[in-house]
Formats: structure tokens, sequence, C-alpha cells
């Protein structure tokens, strides 16, 4: 049996849609299409947040890392899926391979670090609102987006060393348009158990763990909201967290609809692998900055008023 290793620079082969390489550019532009929408909106949230001085409060700085996050996801997958639908180019180097997947990783834990980050935002906004600014100062905030950073950096670190230590067999043909962990260590012929050990661990103590302290953290919203005697002050006091709720969504049900398919779905056509993991890459940055604008009227009223004035 064939093997090899980095030292051999062999490069994985993308993979788009089987049986339908003929219609790729077709395709293609619907992809092009979802991405042009996920940079214009989130570029668009983050100079409006910029320069806008009364938009420079927690919520909407927190927003600004959730829409620099989706932008750094999209360009981390966009240039692979280019190559492959419009210039048919299957093969992606070892290294840039793995360089691919440790940012499409990194990104993906910061934007969960950065729900939470805005779950906590929203529960002492409703809780402790006298102290909000307070508590919630740019200092902190900077410390938190650095936090952030640097958490999805230390447990990602390993991963492109613990691949480059597995051997590598004849297949080399990868699922998708771009690079994921679960997919490389898959063709690898040697014992990659640590590698699935350490991938599993690391959903665990960030995805899991952040999931649950969002739970946690509106549990608590939703008993200080029971809290206030008027019911038109408990409906203004939630509404301010359905951006952020939807927001969550849009994450964490494509991530386990994903993992289900994975388990499950081992029997499922391939085609409903590749779908759904599109889906998970792409919605939460399609969608985010159109949730926000639709249900956030400071960040809906600037763009549209910066628009006319062009």
């Amino acid at each position: 049996m064939v093997s090899f290793n980095s030292s051999t620079n062999r490069p994985f082969l993308l993979t788009g849609f089987p049986g339908l390489e003929d219609s790729h550019p077709v395709i293609s532009i619907l992809f092009c299409a979802l991405y042009l929408i996920a940079f214009l909106g989130n570029s668009a949230i983050l100079v409006v947040i910029r320069v806008e001085e009364s938009l420079h409060a927690p919520m909407y700085l927190f927003l600004s890392m959730l829409a620099a996050s989706d932008l750094g996801l999209c360009a981390s997958t966009l240039p692979t899926l280019l190559q492959l639908f419009w210039f048919n180019v299957p093969e992606i180097a070892f290294d840039a391979c793995l360089t691919q997947m440790f940012f499409i990783h990194v990104f993906s834990l910061m934007e969960s670090g950065i729900l939470l980050a805005m779950a906590f935002d929203r529960y002492v906004a409703i809780s402790n609102p006298l102290r909000y600014t307070t508590i919630l100062t740019n200092a902190t905030i900077a410390k938190i987006g650095v936090g952030i950073l640097m958490r999805a950096v230390a447990v990602i670190f390993p991963v492109p060393f613990l691949i480059k230590r597995l051997a590598f067999c004849k297949s080399n043909v990868l699922s998708h348009s771009y690079c994921l962990h679960p997919d490389i260590i898959k063709l690898s012929c040697s014992d990659y158990r640590i590698n699935s050990i350490y991938g599993f661990v690391i959903l665990l103590i960030t995805f899991g763990l952040d999931s649950v302290l969002i739970l946690l953290s509106y549990l608590k919203i939703l008993i200080t909201v029971l809290g206030i005697a008027s019911r038109e002050e408990q409906f203004k006091a939630l509404n301010t967290c359905v951006s952020h709720i939807c927001a969550v969504l849009l994450v964490y049900v494509p991530m386990l609809g994903v993992s289900i398919i994975h388990r499950f779905g081992k029997h499922a056509p391939a085609v409903v692998h590749i779908i759904m993991g599109y889906v998970y890459l792409l919605v939460p940055p399609v969608l985010n900055p159109v949730v926000y604008c639709i249900k956030t009227r400071e960040i809906r009223t600037r763009i549209l008023g910066n628009l006319l004035k062009m």
C-alpha cells in the first residue's frame, strides 16, 4: 500500500458535487451570491459600528467581533471553492490544506466564544442595567476578545502537528471543497485515535461548554425578566435578546445537523453530507447580518441612512 506524509508534499483532492462536475460553473453562481451577501453584510456592520460613535456600546462591539469572525470564515473557504468550481483545479497542497483547516476551525471556535460573550452581555444588560457600561468597559471587552482569540488558537494549534505525524494511504480525496480535521484524518492509514480523541475533547471544551453556559445565561435572564412587574417591560427586555438567540440557532442548529449526519447518516447520499457541510459554514455568515439588520433598529437605520447618502 502506498503511503505518504507531509514530507512528500502529495496534494489532497477537493470534491465539489460528484456527478455534477460539468455544472460546477453554474452552481458557483449560487455560492458567489451567498459569499457576496456575507461579505457585504458583515462589512457594512463593521463599517457602521466603526463610524457611528453612538454604536460604541458593548452589544455592538461584540457584534463587530461576530461580523469579523464571519468574514474570516468566508475568506478561509472561498479560495479553494472558487479554485474548484471556476477553474476545475481540485488539487490542494498538503501544507496549504492544513493551513486552511487551521483558520476554518479557529474562526468557528471564535464564533462560538463570541456568542457566549454576547449572552453574558445580554445578562448584564438586563439584570444590572445601571452598572452595564461600568462592568463591560471597552478595556474589558478588548480583553474578552483577546481571550476568545487566544483560546481558539491554543486549542487548534496542536492539530496540524498531530496530522503531520500520520501516514496517508492511496486515497487522498477529501469530501468537500475545503479542508476539515475529521475529513483529513479519515484518509490516514495509520492510527489516528489520538487525533479523533483530541478533536472530541475540543468540541466538549468549546462548543459543548459554550452552549451550556449560553443556556444557563438565558435561564438567568428569563428568571430576571419574570421578576419584572410590567408585561411591556418584560417584552422589551426579551426583545433585545431576539437577534442573539437567532445567531445562536444559526450556528448551533447546522452544527448539530452536521454531527447527526456524520454519526447516524453514514448510508445517506454523499450529496446530503456535502450540502450540510456548506450549510454549516455558510448559513451563519450569510444570515447573521440579515438578522441583525432586521431586528436591530440602530444598525438598520444607519446602514439605510448611509446607503441613501451615496
